[in-house]
This record gives C-alpha cells, sequence and structure tokens, in this order.
C-alpha cells in the first residue's frame, strides 16, 4: 500500500467520524490546495460551484456547505489509485437538508491529487459516474 493511500484511507477515517477538518487534514493540505466542487447537486444556497485555491479559501467554502445540512455523512466504498499522484474514492454521502428537509443518499465520489506528500487538489463529485466517465474509468 503507497504512503498516498495510507494518507487519503486516514483523512476518510476522520470524515467518517464528522471530523472535516481535522489536524490531519489540515497539516496534509498543500499550501496552494485546490478544493473543486464538481457537477450539480443539491444546491445548499452557500458555498457556490466552481473551485476555491488555498487551505483557508477552500476550509471556509466546504465549511459554507456543510452549514447548510441538519446532518451530512460520507463514507467510502472503494479507493483508487489511478497513479502515483491520483486517487480515487467512491463514495457515499448521505444527509438532511437544514432548511428543505431534503433528504440525501447518493453515490459520488472524491479524487485526490497529491503533491509532494500533500492534498494539492481535492475534487468532490456530486455524480459518480461522471468521476468514472471524466477520468475514463468503469464502475
Amino acid at each position: 500500500m503507497s504512503e498516498n493511500l495510507d494518507l487519503v484511507r486516514s483523512i476518510f477515517a476522520d470524515w467518517e467520524r464528522g471530523d472535516w477538518f481535522g489536524p490531519l487534514m489540515r497539516s496534509r493540505a498543500h499550501p496552494e490546495i485546490e478544493f473543486v466542487r464538481v457537477g450539480e447537486g443539491p444546491d445548499t444556497g452557500v458555498g457556490g460551484r466552481g473551485s476555491w485555491i488555498g487551505p483557508d479559501k477552500a476550509m471556509r467554502s466546504w465549511s459554507d456547505y456543510l452549514s447548510a445540512w441538519e446532518a451530512l455523512g460520507i463514507t467510502a466504498d472503494e479507493y483508487r489509485e489511478l497513479d502515483g499522484e491520483r486517487l480515487l474514492v467512491l463514495t457515499r454521502i448521505r444527509g438532511k437538508g437544514k432548511t428543505s428537509g431534503l433528504q440525501v443518499n447518493h453515490a459520488t465520489a472524491v479524487l485526490f491529487q497529491m503533491r509532494e506528500d500533500k492534498v494539492k487538489q481535492l475534487a468532490i463529485y456530486w455524480d459518480r459516474d461522471q468521476a468514472l466517465a471524466d477520468l475514463s474509468l468503469k464502475e
């Protein structure tokens, strides 16, 4: 198992416990980390779509997004090392919107791009199939 895979598994262990911004994620975020929300999904009215660069902006955007949910949880279904820098995690998001009451149980994906033993890009795909298609992969 690679060091990058070990790191991503550890980050996911924190996320699955609801610790989105734990010390591991903060210490392993590249100084120029890019946080990207890809594709259509429930519009929470906060955070917007697109990308944010830098740990503070990325974490603030993700925090804003999380604040729109009464509860939001993520689990990892499968880890795939794509190459020496990229790891794809097939995930499932479950939650309930604070304002809308929308119940969510959806297959998603998270793409980690590593550089210098840190997370350089974190791309959250609302649609798992889109992630697989964008990366020319199969389920």
